[in-house]
Parts: structure tokens; sequence; C-alpha cells
């Protein structure tokens, strides 16, 4: 306890003779700021594959005005159609999903209110053929 009080005044008078501790207090708020920043918005996601390795998915998601946006991304390189998935947990606990299908490269930007928990999956061929596994990406 004598060093956390010494070391306390040491600071406090180097700080009033003007010696250079503040950048150093100023690095350490910068940091916990950072991180606080990051737990707040999910950021970008991916890429998920199908399990056959034909399809994949990535993007990024953030949240703004109590509204929870996804951009995503898919590109599958043969005939058929890629899809991905987003499942949804409701902060009163309901759950649900949807999907987007595409042929190619495609992309597009949805949202939804109230979400607390979101996952999203990539499948190949079908709704609900070759999919890959499971992500949460908020």
């Amino acid at each position: 306890m004598r060093k956390v009080l010494a070391a306390t005044a040491l600071a406090g008078s180097m700080a009033l003779t003007g010696l250079a501790v503040a950048p150093a207090a100023q690095a350490a708020t910068a940091g916990s700021t950072q991180v606080a920043t990051q737990a707040t918005s999910a950021g970008n996601w991916g890429k998920y594959y199908s399990s056959n390795k034909k399809a994949y998915t990535y993007g990024k998601t953030w949240k703004s005005n109590g509204k929870l946006y996804t951009h995503w991304y898919g590109k599958e390189f043969t005939s058929k159609r890629g899809y991905v998935w987003f499942r949804y947990e409701y902060k009163n606990g309901k759950t649900d999903s949807h999907y987007y299908r595409w042929n190619g490269s495609s992309d597009s930007t949805w949202y939804k209110k109230n979400i607390k928990k979101l996952y999203t999956y990539t499948c190949w061929g079908g709704k609900h053929s070759y999919c890959g596994s499971v992500h949460r990406i908020y």
C-alpha cells in the first residue's frame, strides 16, 4: 500500500512539474477506448465456405441507431447457386432466419432491429445442400 501511495504522490508531483507523464496516461486511455469500440461494433467477417468449398461469403456487420446492419458478398464459380443464411436471436428471445441466393457474384445489405445474436453460414447447390459451419458474427 505504501508503494502505491508513494507512486501516486510521485506521479502527482511529476505532473505538477511538467514532466512527461501525460503521454503514458493518454496511451492507456486510448487503448481502453479502442477496446470499448471493438466491443460495440462487430466489424468484418468471413470468408465462410460451403462444405465443398464451391461457394463462400464474407462481409461487414455494424450497429447504428438501434439497427444491426449486415453487408455481405457472395462468390461461387459453377452453374449452380450459392446461399448465405442469417439466423438471429432477438432481445426478447425469439429466433428467426432468412437467406439470399446468388449465381456468380453478388452482394446485398440488410438490417433488423433488436437483434441480440447473429449467425451466418454458406451453402451451395441448394438451400440446405453442402452447408458449411455456422459462425457467430454479432
